[in-house]
């Protein structure tokens, strides 16, 4: 008898334990979650904080506050979890790691480096979540295979297209001269330049590799000077960027076209440095402001009031994926990262970087295509001005002497 009655206790105990835990699995389950978890790796401290880690810290802020005060992702907010990867691979997997394992979130997105986001896109894909790489730009992200990973904006190797069409059609240059930091960034860069353009008739006269930092920057002007180029290429980040076009300004060097790398002269506080001397310089970037997407200008107005300051094109892009991101939850069947997956898949979305819709195409997986434009700086604003048929004004070329600037 007293064995019968022990036996009946221990089993409501038992079925007391199983409850518990069925109940408490279902709590934590991202289904029942009050709020969805969305994880975001970017770069908070180190070197990269300030070249676009801040900016898309910022972005990817503003962007989940708006969609969560609008109804969340139907009837749940979203839950921004960042970590920090330092700008180093190991940290970043780790980040990807603790993100998915503690912190349960449904997908991640962010990244910039490309040595980090694939050391990253790596261990998402090794858990089977989704993972929207919306700055890192080499092309093997795409090129894996890995059906969890996703990318909004294009790879390096489409960057060149536009600037390609408007030398074939409108410049035409003969002679190229190459100024580039002494930095991996610089390499890199010189690298894809010489190789993207080596197809065309289009001759390196010289190529020129400077100290980050320098101040003075004549006597490699003056090196410049005597080859003539029809085209000068600057690799350099902002502050170096404005200080040598003051110089080459005040060298009198006067090329047809100079053309600045993106992540120098279509920052934001480039103009405010270079000054005058910024005037009729062009680059190829993904974006800026006056680019022709609807909201573009709109989030570039409400970041400043925001934040006190302009954004650059790593901030609409972190500002889109967490958009995309948005419009995926809604649609997804349920909050399991092949259902989300799924959803991204199926993306079709306007925003203020652009369409987004992943494809395959070459040796590309779930890759947007989304087209580089040609900018210029017109009346100190930057223009839109090739593709032509989206352009917001009329580019000038060949660029006027300086001499003839303030006659």
């Amino acid at each position: 008898m007293k064995m019968a009655v022990l036996m009946k206790k221990e089993s409501r105990i038992l079925w007391i334990f199983w409850i518990v835990i069925f109940v408490s699995k279902i709590a934590v389950s991202p289904a029942c979650a009050e709020s969805i978890k969305v994880g975001v790796i970017l770069p908070l401290t180190g070197r990269l904080f300030k070249l676009g880690g801040e900016i898309e810290h910022k972005s990817f802020l503003m962007a989940v506050d708006e969609i969560n005060k609008s109804g969340g992702i139907n009837g749940k907010e979203i839950d921004l979890i960042m970590e920090d990867t330092a700008g180093r691979p190991d940290v970043g997997r780790s980040a990807v790691e603790k993100l998915i394992s503690k912190e349960k979130v449904v997908l991640i997105s962010g990244g910039i480096s490309s040595t980090v986001t694939w050391a990253a896109a790596a261990m998402a894909q090794k858990f089977k979540v989704p993972f929207l790489v919306n700055t890192a730009s080499a092309d093997r992200i795409t090129e894996r295979g890995w059906e969890y990973i996703f990318r909004l904006n294009p790879p390096v190797s489409e960057y060149p297209k536009t600037l390609s069409s408007f030398m074939e059609m409108v410049a035409k240059p003969k002679s190229l001269g190459i100024l580039y930091e002494n930095t991996p960034f610089g390499q890199f860069w010189l690298k894809e330049f010489i190789k993207q353009y080596d197809s065309i008739e289009l001759k390196l006269v010289i190529k020129e590799e400077y100290k980050v930092g320098s101040t003075d920057f004549r006597p490699l002007l003056l090196r410049i000077k005597e080859k003539e180029p029809d085209m000068i290429y600057l690799i350099s980040h902002f502050m170096d960027a404005a200080l040598l076009l003051k110089q080459i300004k005040g060298s009198d060097l006067n090329p047809k076209l100079i053309l600045g790398h993106a992540a120098g002269v279509t920052h934001p506080e480039f103009q405010k440095y270079a000054e005058d001397a910024s005037e009729y310089i062009y680059s190829t970037a993904i974006w800026a402001p006056s680019a022709p997407y609807r909201g573009a200008k709109d989030y570039h107005e409400k970041f400043i009031t925001t934040y006190n300051a302009p954004p650059d094109y790593h901030g609409a892009q972190a500002y889109a994926a967490m958009y995309v991101i948005g419009d995926a939850l809604r649609r997804a069947k349920s909050l399991e990262p092949k259902d989300i997956r799924d959803a991204l898949s199926e993306t079709e979305l306007m925003t203020v970087f652009g369409p987004v819709r992943f494809i395959s195409y070459g040796r590309k997986r779930q890759q947007n295509r989304v087209p580089t434009l040609l900018f210029q700086w017109l009346n100190g604003q930057l223009e839109t001005v090739w593709p032509r048929k989206i352009a917001t004004a009329p580019l000038v070329y060949p660029m006027p002497k300086w001499v003839e600037r303030y006659q």
